[in-house]
């Protein structure tokens, strides 16, 4: 099942955790946070990296609350393609104070296991094996009823789950992720930027620039996106690679964009919060309409913010986030 290893390390030239207890300075700005590692069985037997953010204090005792205490409302964070965990950071330090926070490295992210290519690959990175995944970690980790929160993939993933298990999830935030079907113009672009990359980058400050900056895609500077991929990347033998393989990223992504994913966002029955950024992906019109379609919607967007908007206004983020979790949980 689930077990806890307490290691420690390094993530690139700006984290300060991988594995265990660990502190984690400097990501977002704000205090410090700890951090715990739990090894978690995915679908297949794949061996996932969920990550428990420990409030300062929480950690001396060697777990996350007090036998008095009582019993705190549990979230899962979910990541987007090419994220990881340690992306929730700042959104998991402040959610910490007064829940139980986890984030998952999704599989084939970060720390968590990737399945072997071959003729299998587009089932083992298919919607069944993700949305399974989210399943095992909340009820190997005990999570449920629980607060699901994810962005962009990670989202799909989380209204997903919230269709399927509804027993499982009490509310749900869907972070700047379209309903509609994106096509297969859509996966060839993908594939033409991936191709772009100029790997390897000498340095992550070099990354954090070209994918700011630099790349194509980006039409003015977008230092949160930079900081987004930069903290993907890790220092291999001739430079700075991303942690991911982008041949499974885009088997990945073929298992959803070709699909439109409004049914299982209609059976969606707990209250949900569509957030998106002004410049992000999720137009106005197609997020208004999935509040429309959701039983319990609710709507709200972020100025200044694109598709990363909790990295790009991590304040205004919160400002969104905090009222809605807090409701829920008067209301329960």
């Amino acid at each position: 099942m689930s077990k806890v290893t307490r290691k420690s390390g390094v993530v690139g030239e700006s984290a300060i955790f991988e594995y265990g207890f660990d502190t984690l300075a400097g990501i977002e700005g704000g205090a410090s946070a700890v951090v715990q590692r739990i090894d978690v069985t995915g679908a297949d037997g794949v061996r996932l990296a969920a990550w428990e953010f420990l409030a300062p204090g929480r950690e001396t005792r060697g777990e996350s609350r007090a036998p008095e205490e009582p019993e705190r409302p549990a979230v899962l964070l979910l990541h987007g393609l090419m994220g990881r965990a340690l992306h929730w950071a700042g959104t998991a330090r402040w959610l910490a104070e007064h829940r139980r926070v986890i984030a998952l490295d999704q599989r084939g992210h970060g720390q968590s296991g990737r399945p072997p290519a071959g003729p299998h690959a587009p089932a083992a990175f298919g919607r069944e094996a993700f949305v399974a995944d989210a399943e095992a970690a909340v009820e190997q980790l005990g999570l449920a009823p629980l607060t699901l929160i994810g962005h962009s993939m990670g989202a799909l993933t989380a209204w997903q789950l919230a269709a399927r298990r509804p027993e499982l999830v009490e509310a749900l935030v869907i972070c700047d992720m379209r309903a509609s079907a994106l096509g297969e113009a859509s996966q060839r672009e993908w594939e033409d930027w991936f191709r772009r990359w100029p790997l390897p980058f000498p340095t992550q400050d070099a990354a954090r620039r070209w994918f700011g900056e630099d790349d194509p895609r980006v039409d003015r500077p977008d230092p949160g996106r930079g900081a987004f991929f930069a903290e993907v990347m890790h220092q291999a033998e001739d430079g700075w690679r991303p942690l991911f393989s982008r041949r499974q990223m885009l088997t990945a992504r073929e298992t959803w964009v070709h699909d439109a994913h409004w049914e299982e966002l209609a059976q969606v029955r707990c209250p949900t919060l569509v957030v998106r950024g002004l410049d992000g992906e999720l137009g106005r019109a197609e997020a208004q309409e999935m509040v429309r379609v959701l039983p319990a919607g609710r709507y709200a967007e972020i100025p200044d913010a694109g598709h990363y908007l909790h990295y790009d206004q991590p304040a205004a983020w919160r400002a969104v986030l905090e009222p809605f979790l807090d409701g829920v949980r008067a209301a329960s």
